[in-house]
């Protein structure tokens, strides 16, 4: 038990807004204590829960009555823009009760990209060095699925923007792998999402460490020398000959992302004892993860490869200068209101021949290109089917076909996972 969480829990008047992962484990935890305390549950999405001491807001108006509680725990999917929080009203997270009262190291890793793989490489890492470690939050395990049983452990956690929003401690070990504009609708623009990132280092302490990212200007967004603790730069370029040695050990982690991601986990390594042979084997053991530079196989000649984690340009041109050999390239999704000038520009000027673009950014990048009379194969698609069937058409043997969106897929897919699953699918199915 972890008795300071319960104790906290103990006279509040709760409710807990948003019923998916996050949300059903925070209710698992507070029964697992308080078997019969009164609780709510907000939610958009109708909820069936078997609990006489549950009230339920849902339905359009679930937002009406949350803050007639006086604790509001939010998953971390549930936006609270332009909407005033009485001051009576505390707004938390799991994250940020973890933070708070978990008794155990906690690694924080935050980023607009490369926050799964780095809190992978992390664990991996400071597990080979001979630590008991646990790799928890944003990348699928609820932090509280695991605080009754850490004290004296390592808890490495991926932290989204939106779980860091509310937070109001910060981990013993902050890692922050950049920033690019993202999330633009769930915040105040993009001050609002740099700020809810920044939750991760902001209140760290001089006995905390900061590493960050080298070679990123972040200069009038970030000013990461006004915090106390103390701070570690780090490069995509290998230092030595030993971290040149470490980009050769895994075909999964190609490109100089992945390498300052390698470098990242390095860092944070060697602040729980890691030597050199343990780092070696940490980074021999990363398998991948699906749906980032995800080999999909080779059909009619063709290499196939799912990228659907890519939701911002930054992400594309790097998994582009990753793999190489790219003659084809589909994107596209959901309009957030990014800029994508630079990107167009891009698209204009790299070596990929086919240009498939889907609803809504795709559609109007083709268009764009096309009015400015690109020389590229601009092809605008409705459906998956369609662009992968135009992949087939256009892609020679021995080239490369990438899906990579640089946008988000909530307009048409519940996430980027669903996409990504849509695409190997339609691949292997229209191979036949």
């Amino acid at each position: 038990m972890c008795h300071n969480l319960v104790d906290f829990f103990k006279d509040k008047n709760i409710v807990i807004l948003g019923f998916g992962r996050e949300g059903v484990s925070t209710y698992n935890y507070i029964r697992k204590y308080f078997p019969d305390k009164p609780l709510a549950i907000a939610d958009k999405k109708e909820i069936s829960i078997e609990d006489k001491n549950v009230t339920l807001l849902t339905g359009d108006n679930y937002m009406d009555r949350v803050f007639d509680y006086e604790l509001v725990i939010k998953t971390p999917g549930v936006p609270i823009v332009n909407i005033e929080i009485p001051e009576n009203v505390l707004i938390t997270c799991q994250v940020d009760l973890f933070l708070q009262f978990a008794p155990c190291k906690k690694i924080g890793i935050t980023g607009t990209k490369g926050k799964t793989t780095t809190s992978t490489l992390i664990y991996n890492l400071v597990s080979e060095a001979g630590n008991d470690a646990y790799l928890v939050g944003n990348i699928g395990v609820p932090v509280f699925d695991i605080i009754d049983e850490c004290e004296g452990k390592i808890a490495v956690i991926e932290m989204s923007c939106h779980q860091l929003e509310f937070c109001r401690t910060s981990p013993d070990v902050a890692v922050f792998t950049n920033i690019y504009e993202e999330h633009l609708d769930h915040y105040d623009g993009y001050r609002g999402y740099i700020n809810a990132k920044l939750n991760i280092v902001s209140h760290q302490t001089n006995e905390n460490y900061l590493i960050y990212n080298a070679d990123q200007d972040v200069e009038g967004l970030i000013d990461f020398q006004q915090y106390e603790s103390k701070k570690i730069a780090v490069s995509a370029q290998p230092a030595n000959e030993y971290q040149q040695s470490l980009t050769t050990l895994n075909d999964r982690l190609i490109g100089k992302h992945c390498y300052q991601d390698i470098f990242f986990a390095e860092a944070v390594a060697r602040l729980f004892g890691a030597d050199d042979e343990s780092i070696i084997r940490g980074v021999e053991k990363f398998v991948g993860i699906p749906h980032r530079m995800e080999p999909v196989g080779v059909f009619k000649g063709i290499s196939f490869y799912n990228d659907s984690i890519a939701t911002i340009p930054h992400a594309v041109e790097c998994a582009v200068d990753a793999l190489g050999n790219i003659e084809t390239l589909i994107f596209g999704g959901l309009d957030r209101g990014i800029n994508y000038d630079d990107f167009i520009t891009y698209l204009d000027g790299c070596s990929i021949t086919n240009i498939i673009g889907m609803p809504e950014t795709g559609t109007k990048i083709c268009n764009a290109l096309s009015a400015m009379g690109s020389k590229k194969n601009v092809i605008p698609v409705e459906t998956m089917e369609e662009a992968v069937a135009a992949a087939y058409k256009y892609t020679g043997e021995g080239k490369t076909c990438l899906l990579s969106p640089a946008a988000p897929s909530y307009n048409v897919y519940k996430n980027f996972e669903y996409k990504g699953n849509h695409y190997k699918e339609v691949v292997k199915k229209l191979s036949e």
